[in-house]
Protein backbone atom coordinates (compact mmCIF):
# COMPACT_ATOMS: atom_id res chain seq x y z
CA UNK A 1 0.00 0.00 0.00
CA UNK A 2 1.51 3.30 -1.03
CA UNK A 3 0.76 5.12 2.21
CA UNK A 4 2.82 2.50 4.06
CA UNK A 5 5.87 2.69 1.81
CA UNK A 6 6.85 6.33 2.02
CA UNK A 7 7.52 8.85 4.75
CA UNK A 8 4.64 11.37 4.95
CA UNK A 9 5.55 14.98 4.36
CA UNK A 10 5.21 17.45 7.23
CA UNK A 11 2.30 19.18 5.51
CA UNK A 12 0.51 15.91 4.94
CA UNK A 13 1.05 14.87 8.53
CA UNK A 14 -0.32 18.17 9.78
CA UNK A 15 -3.38 17.87 7.55
CA UNK A 16 -3.97 14.25 8.44
CA UNK A 17 -3.45 14.89 12.12
CA UNK A 18 -5.93 17.74 12.02
CA UNK A 19 -8.61 15.44 10.66
CA UNK A 20 -8.27 13.18 13.68
CA UNK A 21 -8.38 15.89 16.29
CA UNK A 22 -11.23 17.67 18.00
CA UNK A 23 -13.37 14.56 18.25
CA UNK A 24 -15.15 15.37 21.49
CA UNK A 25 -18.75 16.30 20.73
CA UNK A 26 -18.05 17.03 17.07
CA UNK A 27 -19.88 15.70 14.04
CA UNK A 28 -17.56 14.28 11.42
CA UNK A 29 -18.33 13.48 7.83
CA UNK A 30 -15.88 10.59 7.95
CA UNK A 31 -16.51 8.30 10.89
CA UNK A 32 -13.39 6.33 9.93
CA UNK A 33 -11.04 9.31 10.16
CA UNK A 34 -9.51 8.17 13.42
CA UNK A 35 -8.84 4.66 12.11
CA UNK A 36 -7.31 6.05 8.94
CA UNK A 37 -4.95 8.28 10.90
CA UNK A 38 -3.66 5.44 13.06
CA UNK A 39 -3.61 2.70 10.42
CA UNK A 40 -2.29 4.65 7.44
CA UNK A 41 -0.05 7.18 9.17
CA UNK A 42 0.95 6.59 12.78
CA UNK A 43 1.73 2.87 12.56
CA UNK A 44 3.60 2.95 9.23
CA UNK A 45 5.58 6.00 10.29
CA UNK A 46 6.58 4.31 13.55
CA UNK A 47 7.49 1.01 11.90
CA UNK A 48 9.48 2.54 9.05
CA UNK A 49 11.03 5.60 10.67
CA UNK A 50 10.69 5.26 14.45
CA UNK A 51 8.46 8.33 14.44
CA UNK A 52 4.80 7.90 15.50
CA UNK A 53 3.64 11.27 14.10
CA UNK A 54 0.96 12.49 13.99
CA UNK A 55 0.43 10.30 17.09
CA UNK A 56 2.51 10.86 20.21
CA UNK A 57 3.08 7.16 20.79
CA UNK A 58 2.68 3.87 18.93
CA UNK A 59 3.24 0.54 20.70
CA UNK A 60 3.23 -2.47 18.36
CA UNK A 61 6.00 -4.56 19.88
CA UNK A 62 3.53 -7.44 20.24
CA UNK A 63 2.16 -7.01 16.73
CA UNK A 64 -0.31 -4.59 15.22
CA UNK A 65 -3.27 -6.69 16.36
CA UNK A 66 -2.24 -6.17 19.97
CA UNK A 67 -0.91 -2.64 19.85
CA UNK A 68 -2.19 0.84 20.50
CA UNK A 69 -1.53 4.44 19.61
CA UNK A 70 -1.86 7.64 21.59
CA UNK A 71 -3.10 10.76 19.83
CA UNK A 72 -3.43 14.29 21.21
CA UNK A 73 -6.95 15.64 20.79
CA UNK A 74 -7.28 19.26 19.75
CA UNK A 75 -10.10 19.74 22.27
CA UNK A 76 -8.53 20.73 25.57
CA UNK A 77 -4.94 21.32 26.46
CA UNK A 78 -4.26 17.84 27.80
CA UNK A 79 -6.79 15.39 26.36
CA UNK A 80 -5.37 12.27 24.72
CA UNK A 81 -7.01 9.36 22.91
CA UNK A 82 -5.84 5.77 23.39
CA UNK A 83 -6.63 3.91 20.16
CA UNK A 84 -6.09 0.20 19.36
CA UNK A 85 -4.03 -0.46 16.26
CA UNK A 86 -6.34 -3.40 15.55
CA UNK A 87 -9.66 -2.66 13.83
CA UNK A 88 -12.10 -2.45 16.75
CA UNK A 89 -15.16 -0.27 16.04
CA UNK A 90 -16.13 0.44 19.64
CA UNK A 91 -17.40 -0.79 22.99
CA UNK A 92 -19.82 -3.15 21.22
CA UNK A 93 -17.04 -5.19 19.62
CA UNK A 94 -16.93 -8.84 20.84
CA UNK A 95 -13.15 -8.71 20.46
CA UNK A 96 -12.92 -6.63 23.63
CA UNK A 97 -14.27 -9.56 25.64
CA UNK A 98 -12.26 -12.26 23.90
CA UNK A 99 -9.47 -14.10 25.70
CA UNK A 100 -6.08 -12.65 24.93
CA UNK A 101 -7.32 -9.19 23.92
CA UNK A 102 -5.12 -6.48 25.44
CA UNK A 103 -6.45 -4.50 28.38
CA UNK A 104 -6.73 -1.16 26.64
CA UNK A 105 -7.96 0.56 29.79
CA UNK A 106 -4.76 -0.47 31.56
CA UNK A 107 -2.73 1.07 28.73
CA UNK A 108 -4.87 4.21 28.86
CA UNK A 109 -4.23 4.61 32.59
CA UNK A 110 -0.49 4.30 32.03
CA UNK A 111 -0.82 7.01 29.39
CA UNK A 112 -2.10 9.52 31.95
CA UNK A 113 1.51 10.70 32.24
CA UNK A 114 1.05 12.43 28.88
CA UNK A 115 -1.84 14.41 30.37
CA UNK A 116 0.40 15.44 33.25
CA UNK A 117 3.23 16.37 30.91
CA UNK A 118 0.87 18.58 28.93
CA UNK A 119 -0.22 20.27 32.16
CA UNK A 120 3.34 20.51 33.50
CA UNK A 121 2.31 19.05 36.81
CA UNK A 122 1.60 15.75 38.55
CA UNK A 123 -2.05 15.15 39.44
CA UNK A 124 -3.59 13.08 42.22
CA UNK A 125 -5.13 9.93 40.80
CA UNK A 126 -8.58 11.23 41.82
CA UNK A 127 -8.24 14.00 39.23
CA UNK A 128 -7.74 11.67 36.28
CA UNK A 129 -10.29 9.72 34.26
CA UNK A 130 -10.79 7.44 31.28
CA UNK A 131 -13.98 7.32 29.20
CA UNK A 132 -15.48 5.33 26.34
CA UNK A 133 -18.73 6.52 24.82
CA UNK A 134 -21.60 4.36 23.61
CA UNK A 135 -22.49 3.79 19.96
CA UNK A 136 -24.95 6.71 20.29
CA UNK A 137 -22.48 9.05 21.98
CA UNK A 138 -19.51 8.85 19.65
CA UNK A 139 -18.51 10.31 16.29
CA UNK A 140 -15.88 7.74 15.27
CA UNK A 141 -16.12 4.03 14.48
CA UNK A 142 -12.76 3.10 15.94
CA UNK A 143 -12.48 2.44 19.65
CA UNK A 144 -10.87 5.33 21.49
CA UNK A 145 -10.51 5.91 25.21
CA UNK A 146 -10.55 9.55 26.27
CA UNK A 147 -7.76 10.20 28.77
CA UNK A 148 -8.19 13.49 30.62
CA UNK A 149 -9.06 15.27 33.84
CA UNK A 150 -12.30 14.49 35.62
CA UNK A 151 -14.81 17.26 36.28
CA UNK A 152 -14.28 18.79 39.71
CA UNK A 153 -17.92 18.30 40.72
CA UNK A 154 -17.78 14.65 39.66
CA UNK A 155 -14.57 14.13 41.62
CA UNK A 156 -16.10 15.72 44.71
CA UNK A 157 -19.32 13.72 44.42
CA UNK A 158 -17.41 10.47 44.08
CA UNK A 159 -15.12 11.36 46.96
CA UNK A 160 -18.02 12.15 49.31
CA UNK A 161 -19.96 9.04 48.33
CA UNK A 162 -17.19 6.51 47.84
CA UNK A 163 -17.96 4.83 51.16
CA UNK A 164 -21.22 3.57 49.66
CA UNK A 165 -19.59 2.22 46.51
CA UNK A 166 -19.03 -1.52 46.81
CA UNK A 167 -17.23 -4.16 44.80
CA UNK A 168 -20.37 -4.95 42.77
CA UNK A 169 -22.26 -2.72 40.39
CA UNK A 170 -25.00 -0.68 42.06
CA UNK A 171 -26.68 2.68 41.40
CA UNK A 172 -24.63 5.61 42.61
CA UNK A 173 -26.41 7.63 45.28
CA UNK A 174 -26.06 10.92 43.39
CA UNK A 175 -26.54 11.98 39.80
CA UNK A 176 -23.50 12.73 37.69
CA UNK A 177 -24.00 15.29 34.92
CA UNK A 178 -27.71 14.73 35.39
CA UNK A 179 -27.54 10.98 34.80
CA UNK A 180 -27.87 7.99 37.12
CA UNK A 181 -24.70 5.94 36.82
CA UNK A 182 -23.96 2.52 38.18
CA UNK A 183 -20.73 2.33 40.15
CA UNK A 184 -18.32 -0.21 41.57
CA UNK A 185 -14.89 -0.01 43.16
CA UNK A 186 -11.74 -1.93 42.41
CA UNK A 187 -8.44 -1.70 44.24
CA UNK A 188 -4.95 -1.61 42.82
CA UNK A 189 -2.34 0.90 41.75
CA UNK A 190 -3.16 0.15 38.10
CA UNK A 191 -5.67 -1.85 36.07
CA UNK A 192 -3.41 -4.81 35.42
CA UNK A 193 -5.76 -7.27 37.12
CA UNK A 194 -9.08 -5.66 36.14
CA UNK A 195 -10.42 -5.15 32.64
CA UNK A 196 -13.32 -2.65 32.89
CA UNK A 197 -14.92 -3.98 29.69
CA UNK A 198 -15.11 -7.46 31.19
CA UNK A 199 -16.23 -6.11 34.56
CA UNK A 200 -19.13 -4.39 32.82
CA UNK A 201 -20.09 -7.35 30.63
CA UNK A 202 -19.96 -9.84 33.50
CA UNK A 203 -21.31 -7.64 36.27
CA UNK A 204 -24.27 -5.70 34.87
CA UNK A 205 -27.26 -7.88 33.92
CA UNK A 206 -27.85 -7.84 30.16
CA UNK A 207 -24.78 -5.74 29.40
CA UNK A 208 -22.87 -8.42 27.51
CA UNK A 209 -25.65 -8.68 24.92
CA UNK A 210 -26.10 -4.92 24.70
CA UNK A 211 -22.63 -3.43 25.13
CA UNK A 212 -23.10 -0.85 22.39
CA UNK A 213 -25.63 1.05 24.48
CA UNK A 214 -23.27 1.35 27.43
CA UNK A 215 -20.74 4.03 28.26
CA UNK A 216 -17.89 3.24 30.61
CA UNK A 217 -15.84 5.61 32.75
CA UNK A 218 -12.92 4.92 35.08
CA UNK A 219 -11.90 7.48 37.70
CA UNK A 220 -8.84 7.13 39.91
CA UNK A 221 -9.47 6.88 43.65
CA UNK A 222 -7.69 6.59 46.96
CA UNK A 223 -9.71 4.63 49.49
CA UNK A 224 -9.47 4.76 53.31
CA UNK A 225 -6.06 3.80 54.60
CA UNK A 226 -4.44 5.19 51.47
CA UNK A 227 -5.40 2.19 49.34
CA UNK A 228 -5.16 3.09 45.64
CA UNK A 229 -7.91 2.03 43.29
CA UNK A 230 -10.59 3.12 40.88
CA UNK A 231 -14.30 3.80 40.68
CA UNK A 232 -15.88 2.30 37.56
CA UNK A 233 -18.99 4.02 36.24
CA UNK A 234 -21.55 2.76 33.74
CA UNK A 235 -24.55 4.38 32.10
CA UNK A 236 -26.86 3.02 29.40
CA UNK A 237 -27.82 5.20 26.46
CA UNK A 238 -31.45 6.13 26.02
CA UNK A 239 -31.58 8.34 22.90
CA UNK A 240 -35.35 8.75 23.13
CA UNK A 241 -34.90 10.35 26.55
CA UNK A 242 -32.03 12.54 25.35
CA UNK A 243 -29.25 10.45 26.87
CA UNK A 244 -26.68 9.44 24.23
CA UNK A 245 -24.59 7.45 26.70
CA UNK A 246 -21.56 9.71 26.60
CA UNK A 247 -19.41 9.14 29.67
CA UNK A 248 -17.07 11.76 28.31
CA UNK A 249 -19.52 14.21 29.90
CA UNK A 250 -17.84 13.43 33.23
CA UNK A 251 -14.52 14.74 31.98
CA UNK A 252 -13.30 18.33 31.94
CA UNK A 253 -11.25 19.10 28.85
CA UNK A 254 -10.38 22.47 30.37
CA UNK A 255 -8.91 20.56 33.33
CA UNK A 256 -10.00 22.94 36.08
CA UNK A 257 -8.82 20.47 38.76
CA UNK A 258 -5.23 21.16 37.69
CA UNK A 259 -5.43 24.87 38.35
CA UNK A 260 -3.77 26.24 41.51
Amino acid sequence: MATRSRRPSFAALALCGGLALGLAGAAYGDSNALWNIVHHWCVPNEEQHGDPAPCRLVVVSGGEQRGYALLKDLVGGAQFLLIPTARIPGIESPALLAAGTPNYFAAAWRSRTYVEQALHRTLPREDLSLAVNSVYGRSQNQLHIHVDCVRADVRDTLRSGEGAVGDRWAPLGSLLAGHRYLAMRVTGEDLGLVNPFTALADGVPGARADMGRHTLVVVGATFPGGTPGFILLDDRADPAAGNPGSGEELQDHACAVARP
